[in-house]
């Protein structure tokens, strides 16, 4: 293992500050884990752009592409922003992959996970190539194993996610997170914590109206990244950030993961950060 170290044109036009120029308020190692805290969202997102940059061109000198896969969330708003007007980096030689999509959603809906993608980062970098998690599907185990397919023929090089309320990655739910899982791609019954998280991030209207099922990567596939930068703001996300870092490594918190992956970097801002103590007490 490697060590760890308006129109779309417009916008590329904006400055981006360099990861060096954006040092964290605090910064130190759960585990394997590293743990960065920013004073605010702008600049946590900017810092993990840059680090993520480095690494797509770490990558890009020794290889003709490099595989991504990108989580669709508020969280990651300030995130995409900086990476999408990053400067210098050949997209044309980027795979991209996203890491859940709800079921029963027209690919076009406003709130699929793919089309969240699609007008935030996507149609600004133009990729080389885009392959879509089918919510639509009208057989999903068949629409698991052609995702499944995929990450295998495209071994993840990033994993950029984020966490949930309830301490999920992607969608992998307290309730049916398997560090062991057996399959690369499945579909999930979404838990009311989950599902009210989307009512909090006013993706919708009411619960409701937030679909019951998903098609998600396993945690066993997010892992398998060679690097993976999560990149969590908020106060919502205080309590999970906790459990992640301060809690066991157990699929209670599935999170908690984090902590066993060797080159893995947890991005905070201070509201998500605002209830560490434990792990700050040991440095």
């Amino acid at each position: 293992m490697k060590s760890c170290q308006g129109s779309p044109q417009a916008n590329r036009e904006e400055s981006i500050l360099r990861r060096e120029d954006v040092l964290p308020e605090e910064q130190f190692n759960v585990d394997k884990l590293t743990v960065k805290i920013y004073d605010n969202r702008h600049l946590m997102g900017t810092a993990a752009a840059a680090q993520v940059s480095e690494f797509m061109s770490d990558v890009l000198k020794q290889r003709e592409r490099v595989n991504i896969v990108f989580a669709a969330a508020p969280s990651q708003e300030e995130f995409l922003a900086a990476l999408r007007s990053t400067p210098n980096l050949d997209w044309s030689r980027v795979n991209t992959l996203h890491l859940d999509e709800y079921l029963g959603l027209p690919s076009d809906a406003p709130r699929a996970f793919g089309r969240f993608l699609k007008d935030r980062l996507f149609d600004w970098v133009h990729p080389g190539k885009v392959y879509y998690l089918r919510g639509n599907s009208t057989d999903p185990s068949i629409e698991c194993q052609r995702y499944s397919r995929l990450i295998i023929e495209h071994p993840l090089d990033i994993a950029c996610i984020g966490i949930g309320e309830n301490g999920h990655i992607a969608f992998n739910d307290p309730h049916v997170a398997d560090f062991e899982d057996p399959v690369l791609v499945k579909e999930v019954h979404l838990d009311e914590k989950c599902r009210l998280q989307q009512v909090h991030d006013v993706c919708f209207p009411s619960l409701d109206l937030v679909p019951t099922h998903a098609l998600t990567m396993t945690i066993p596939a997010i892992m398998s990244a060679r690097h993976i930068y999560c990149i969590v703001p908020g106060p919502r996300k205080r309590e999970a950030v906790k459990r992640a870092l301060e809690g066991p490594i157990e699929a209670a918190c599935p999170a908690s993961v984090l902590r066993m992956h060797p080159c893995a970097v947890l991005f905070l801002d201070r509201e998500a950060a605002s209830d560490l103590e434990q792990v700050r007490l040991r440095r």
